[in-house]
C-alpha cells in the first residue's frame, strides 16, 4: 500500500513553483497578481510608515514634557496672610521638599517661584514665564540643560537669567545681551504699586524641543526671583522629578501625603492626558483605516487566483486523474496566491522600516520641493516629523497582512481542489 505523501511536500512547491515562473501566455501568473503585489507591498509600507511616526510623535511629545517640566507639580491651596491677603505659597518649602524627597521613586525635588512678565529688548517686547529655580536644579533638567542644543554657559547662571530660544529670537538677543523683565507687582510705594523694572544679563540659551516652551520659557536664580516677584521667605511650586514617569500615578498619592497639609498635586498625566489619550483614539482609528486597506490589497490576490485556477482547469484534471488528492490540489494553489503575500509583505516590511530609518533626510527632500514650510512647529508644537521603529509595530503589521493574505488563498484555492476531473478534461 503506497504511502500519503505530507502535507506541503516538495513536489507541491514545484508545481507552484512551476505555475509561478510560467508565461502569461501558458496561463501563469496574471497581472491581477502583481497588482496584488504592489498593493500588499504600499498598503504594509503605508502601515509600518503610520505606525512609526505615531509611536516617533508620541515618544518626542513625551520626552518633550518630562525633559522640560515636573512629573508632579506640588502646589499650596489658597490661604490668607497675616496681611489678609488671598495667597498660594509654601512658606515651609524646604521642610516639604525634603519629606518628598524621601519619597520612593522620587528622583529630586526643587522649589519653584513663577511669575508672567514683559520681556523687552531692541525694541521688542514678548510675554515670558519666568521660572525661579536653583542652579543646580536647572542643571538637572536634561531638555534645558543640553549641551547640545544649549549656547552660553550655564556656570553663570546665578550672574543673570537662562531664556529659550524662541524668546531670544523674538527679541533679537543673543549670550551675553540684556533683557529686561517688566513686572506689573512691583514696588510698594505709598501712592500704590510701579511696575519693577530689571534688566539681566543672558547667560545661557536653550532650546527644549517644544515650540511653545522655546517660545515663552525663561529662568531665573531662585534667590533673586524670589525678591523680584515678592516672594521673600516663600515659593510657589514644588517640582518632583521621578523614576519612572509612565507610571507616575503609583507614587502621587505618597507624594500628596509627604507633603503635608494644604499641599495639591498634579501630574504630567493630569495636564496632557487629554491629548496622549485622544492620540490613543486616533491611532486606533489609523490602524483599522489602513488594515482595511491591506484588506483590499490581498483581495486582488483572490482575483488573481482565480485566472490562474481558470487557465490551469486542464492541468487540473489530469493532476487528479495522475492521483493527486484534493489536499494536495489545495495546497498548491494556496503556496501560489500566499507567495503573493509574503514577498509582498516583506517588501512592503523593508520599505516601511527604511522610511522609519530615514525620515530626517526623506522628510528634508519633501520640504526642498514643497519650497519650504511644510512643518509649522507654532502648530505642532515640535519642530519636525519624528519616527520610532518599534518591533511590535512592525509585528502586528506583518502578522495583519500574512494573516490577511492566508485566509483570502483558502477560497480559490478550495474552488481549485474541488474540480471536477471529468468536466475539467471533457472539452480538452
Amino acid at each position: 500500500m503506497a504511502s500519503t505523501p505530507p502535507p506541503f511536500a516538495p513536489f507541491e512547491w514545484m508545481i507552484a513553483w512551476r505555475y509561478l515562473r510560467a508565461r502569461r501566455a501558458e496561463g501563469g501568473v496574471s497581472v491581477m497578481t502583481w497588482i496584488s503585489l504592489v498593493g500588499i507591498t504600499l498598503a504594509v509600507f503605508a502601515l509600518i510608515a503610520t505606525l512609526s511616526v505615531r509611536s516617533g510623535f508620541r515618544a518626542e511629545f513625551v520626552d518633550t514634557i518630562l525633559g522640560a517640566n515636573a512629573h508632579v507639580t506640588v502646589y499650596a491651596q489658597s490661604r490668607e496672610d497675616e496681611f489678609g491677603r488671598v495667597v498660594r505659597t509654601f512658606p515651609d518649602y524646604t521642610q516639604r521638599a525634603e519629606r518628598v524627597a524621601e519619597v520612593p521613586g522620587v528622583t529630586r525635588v526643587a522649589p519653584l517661584v513663577k511669575g508672567q512678565v514683559m520681556g523687552t529688548a531692541n525694541g521688542r517686547n514678548a510675554g515670558v514665564e519666568v521660572f525661579g529655580i536653583a542652579a543646580d536644579d536647572l542643571a538637572a533638567i536634561p531638555r534645558i540643560a543640553d549641551p547640545e542644543t544649549g549656547q552660553g554657559d550655564m556656570s553663570r547662571f546665578d550672574e543673570g537669567i537662562a531664556i529659550g530660544s524662541g524668546v531670544a529670537r523674538e527679541l533679537g538677543v543673543g549670550v551675553g545681551d540684556e533683557v529686561r523683565l517688566i513686572s506689573p507687582d512691583g514696588v510698594k510705594t505709598a501712592f500704590g504699586v510701579s511696575p519693577r523694572v530689571v534688566s539681566y544679563e543672558v547667560v545661557y540659551i536653550f532650546t527644549a524641543g517644544r515650540y511653545d516652551i522655546d517660545r515663552t520659557r525663561a529662568y531665573m536664580p531662585f534667590e533673586e526671583a524670589q525678591l523680584y516677584f515678592n516672594r521673600e521667605g516663600v515659593a510657589d511650586e514644588l517640582e518632583v522629578m521621578t523614576e519612572d514617569p509612565e507610571h507616575v500615578e503609583d507614587i502621587a498619592l505618597g507624594v500628596q501625603q509627604a507633603a503635608g497639609q494644604g499641599a495639591l498635586i498634579w501630574t504630567w498625566q493630569d495636564a496632557s492626558g487629554a491629548f496622549l489619550r485622544a492620540l490613543e483614539v486616533e491611532d486606533n482609528v489609523m490602524f483599522v483605516i489602513l488594515s482595511v486597506l491591506v484588506l483590499i490589497a490581498t483581495m486582488n490576490i483572490v482575483s488573481g487566483l482565480i485566472m490562474l485556477v481558470k487557465n490551469k482547469g486542464r492541468d487540473i484534471g489530469i493532476l487528479r486523474t495522475m492521483g493527486l488528492t484534493e489536499g494536495s490540489v489545495l495546497r498548491v494553489f494556496f503556496i501560489c496566491g500566499a507567495f503573493t503575500g509574503v514577498l509582498g509583505t516583506l517588501l512592503g516590511v523593508i520599505l516601511g522600516c527604511v522610511f522609519a530609518i530615514y525620515i530626517d533626510p526623506i522628510f528634508s527632500f519633501v520640504n526642498y520641493v514643497a519650497g519650504g514650510g511644510v512643518w509649522d512647529p507654532a502648530v505642532r508644537g515640535i519642530y519636525s516629523l519624528p519616527a520610532k521603529l518599534q518591533f511590535g509595530d512592525v509585528l502586528s503589521a506583518m502578522a495583519l497582512s500574512l494573516g490577511l493574505s492566508f485566509v483570502v488563498t483558502i477560497f480559490p484555492a478550495r474552488r481549485a481542489a474541488r474540480m471536477n476531473p471529468v468536466e475539467a478534461l471533457r472539452y480538452e
